[in-house]
C-alpha cells in the first residue's frame, strides 16, 4: 500500500477582475448602483427641488431668491389653503374607510367557493385597470347637471325627484361624487391584496375552529383578522398614501371646483405653481403635504411591528 500522503488543492492565481466580481460587496455596490441613480434623478432632485423652491418666491419666468418662511406663513392665512387642508382629509378618510369595508367583504367573499369566482375576479380587476383620466370622464358624464344617467334614472325611470341632481355643482354634492369615484377605483386593489393574504391562511385553521363550536365572527376575529393584521397594515398604508395625493381623478373631474370646495392637497399645488404661476407657493404646498405622508409610514412600520407578536416573538 502507497503511503499517505498530503494532497492540496492547486492554487490559482486570480486576476485582481476575477477576484472582483467574486466579492459579494461588489456585486451588491454594482446591482444597486443603477436603482439607485434612478431614484437620484427621479425621486430625490424633484423633492430636493421642490423643497429649496418653497423658500423662495419663484413665478414661471422669473427666478426667485430666498425668502424663508415666508410662503409657509402667506398659506397660515389662506382660507383656501386650510380648506384644501379639510377636504384631504376628510377625502382620505371617507373613502379609505369605504374601500376597506367594502374590499375585505368582497376579498372574504372571493375567498369561499362561489359560482364564476375566476370570472369575478377578473371582473373585480376592471375599475382598477382602466386609465383614471378614461374613468374620470365617465364619472363627470355620470354626475353632468344636464345628461346625469343618475339623475335620470331618479326622476324619469323611478319618479323619486322632480328635478335632476346637481352633482358638481354644489359643494358637498361634489366632494361626495368625487368619494364616491375614488371609492370605486380603489375598491378592486384593497380586494385583490387582501384576497391574496387570505389565501395564505392554512383551512386547517377553520376546521379546528368549526370541530371548536366557534361561530363564523369568531373565527374571523380569532383567526382571520389577526392572520390578515400585517396585510392589512401594508395595503392600508398604501392606500392612504394613494387616497391622499388623488390628483388626476380630482383634477380631471372638478378641477377643484365648485368654488375651491374640492381642492386637495395636491390639486392646489399644482393650480398655485403651474397654472397660477408661483412656483413658491405651490412648492410650499406641496411639502406641507409631507408631515402626514411620513405618519402615514410610521403607521404602517408599527402595525408591521405586530407580525412578530404574531410569530411569538417579543416586540423590540
Amino acid at each position: 500500500m502507497p503511503p499517505a500522503t498530503n494532497w492540496r488543492r492547486p492554487q490559482i492565481n486570480q486576476g485582481w477582475l476575477a477576484r472582483l466580481l467574486d466579492s459579494k460587496t461588489f456585486l451588491i455596490i454594482a446591482c444597486l448602483t443603477p436603482a439607485l441613480g434612478l431614484l437620484m434623478v427621479f425621486l430625490t432632485y424633484p423633492l430636493g427641488l421642490g423643497i429649496w423652491l418653497a423658500f423662495t418666491d419663484t413665478h414661471i419666468g422669473r427666478g426667485g431668491v430666498f425668502v424663508g418662511f415666508e410662503n409657509f406663513e402667506s398659506l397660515w392665512y389662506d382660507w383656501v389653503f386650510w380648506g384644501a387642508v379639510f377636504y384631504t382629509v376628510f377625502y382620505t378618510t371617507v373613502a379609505t374607510v369605504l374601500k376597506f369595508g367594502l374590499g375585505l367583504w368582497l376579498a372574504l367573499l372571493l375567498n369561499e367557493n362561489v359560482p364564476f369566482k375566476s370570472l369575478l375576479r377578473a371582473i373585480i380587476l376592471l375599475p382598477w385597470i382602466v386609465p383614471t383620466v378614461l374613468s374620470a370622464i365617465a364619472f363627470w358624464w355620470m354626475f353632468d347637471a344636464q345628461f346625469s344617467i343618475i339623475s335620470y334614472i331618479l326622476v324619469d325611470v323611478l319618479g323619486w325627484r322632480d328635478t335632476y341632481i346637481d352633482f358638481l355643482g354644489t359643494p358637498w354634492h361634489a366632494r361626495w361624487s368625487l368619494v364616491f369615484a375614488n371609492v370605486w377605483r380603489g375598491i378592486p386593489f384593497v380586494a385583490i391584496s387582501l384576497l391574496a393574504g387570505l389565501q395564505t391562511i392554512s383551512p386547517s385553521l377553520y376546521e379546528a375552529a368549526l370541530l371548536d363550536g366557534a361561530s363564523s365572527w369568531q373565527r374571523f376575529t380569532r383567526i382571520t383578522a389577526p392572520l390578515l393584521m400585517p396585510i392589512l397594515a401594508v395595503v392600508l398604508t398604501f392606500s392612504v398614501l394613494f387616497t391622499f395625493t388623488d390628483f388626476q381623478l380630482v383634477y380631471a373631474i372638478t378641477r377643484g371646483g365648485p368654488i375651491n370646495s374640492t381642492h386637495l392637497m395636491a390639486t392646489l399645488a399644482f393650480q398655485r405653481g403651474i397654472p397660477g404661476g408661483q412656483l413658491g407657493e405651490g412648492a410650499a404646498i406641496a411639502v406641507s403635504m409631507i408631515p402626514f405622508l411620513i405618519l402615514a409610514t410610521l403607521f404602517s412600520y408599527f402595525a408591521l411591528a405586530r407580525r412578530k407578536w404574531q410569530q411569538g416573538e417579543a416586540n423590540d
